[in-house]
């Protein structure tokens, strides 16, 4: 057994043609370790190569070259339990209207074999917020609710990893902060969790580690602190006392006027110093009301490899 959730080696797929499409390679030899017990971010723009992954990973989608490891165990060789170590919530609902809440679950965990004794509906009802919802009719439930109860169908059977695939699409805020709580509950347990998301502020306060994936292909993978370390890039946004122009700028110094009114600039930390900038400002004449800086967030990360 190794430190890895997740072990994926020259995993390729292919599409094949069809009457109204050519033949399309999604994943063009994706090689990627999860370590267990971490928060990890798979991200990328539509049509990256996402969803094809995460449906290989399911045994959604037969792959057609390379090897999948889930928690030690062959996808080829241990079908059963490499499936039964990983649960997916799925992005699209995919629930029976006619199933109560608590019905779906007992369902789910018989899919898995999970024997009656052990199976813990009530226990995930609790923990996703469903108790008072437990024997009302799927099709009565809310969008949140509806995505509350995929969440707990992907825990009927105790896996070690689970998926989240844009778990937080279009959800509340009180919703989403609820799901994470739980996300961070389960993570602390030991479960590893993969999240695809295009939030990526979201990304970038949950994930230890993110891979991005673009036309079929990682583009890079590394620690979250990494990844923004990669940008140095700052900008200063000033708000001047009255109306200004901006003034005449060096070489590494990028600087847009704003309809408002404010001017911002935006350099390399590790080689102009905001103080230079300020001093740039005040040589023209323009009296600063108030001066506010932003470091680059992993958007600026994401354009700046997937553009």
């Amino acid at each position: 057994m190794t430190d890895n959730a997740i072990e994926i080696s020259g995993l390729r797929k292919t599409y094949a043609a069809t009457a109204r499409a050519p033949a399309h390679e999604a994943l063009k030899g994706i090689d990627l370790t999860i370590p267990r017990g971490a928060i990890f971010g798979l991200l990328g723009p539509n049509g990256a190569g996402k969803s094809t992954l995460i449906n290989i990973l399911a045994g959604l989608v037969v792959k057609s070259a390379g090897s999948v490891k889930i928690w030690g165990f062959d996808q080829d060789k241990n079908p059963r339990q490499s499936r039964a170590a990983i649960g997916i919530m799925p992005q699209e609902p995919n629930l029976d209207p006619f199933f109560t809440p608590a019905g779906s679950l007992d369902v789910q965990a018989g899919l898995y074999g999970v024997p009656k004794a052990q199976r813990r509906t009530a226990e995930i009802l609790d923990l996703i917020g469903l108790t008072d919802k437990a024997d009302a009719y799927a099709r009565s439930l809310s969008g949140g609710m509806r995505r509350r109860l995929l969440l707990g169908k992907a825990l009927v059977h105790s896996p070690q990893i689970l998926v989240l695939d844009e778990p937080t699409a279009g959800v509340d805020i009180a919703l989403r902060n609820m799901l994470w709580d739980n996300v961070r509950a389960l993570n602390q347990q030991g479960m590893t969790i993969i999240l695809t998301t295009h939030y990526l502020q979201e990304a970038q306060e949950m994930c230890d580690e993110i891979a991005i994936i673009n036309h079929g292909a990682v583009v890079t993978r590394d620690s979250t602190a990494n990844l923004l370390g990669r940008l140095d890039s700052k900008t200063l946004v000033i708000t001047p006392t009255q109306a200004a122009a901006l003034p005449a700028l060096p070489d590494g110094i990028t600087g847009q006027a704003h309809d408002d009114g404010r001017l911002s600039f935006t350099y390399s930390a590790g080689i102009t110093q905001a103080d230079a900038i300020l001093s740039l400002v005040r040589d023209a004449g323009i009296t600063i009301k108030d001066v506010q800086s932003r470091e680059a967030d992993l958007e600026d990360v994401f354009l700046s490899l997937t553009s």
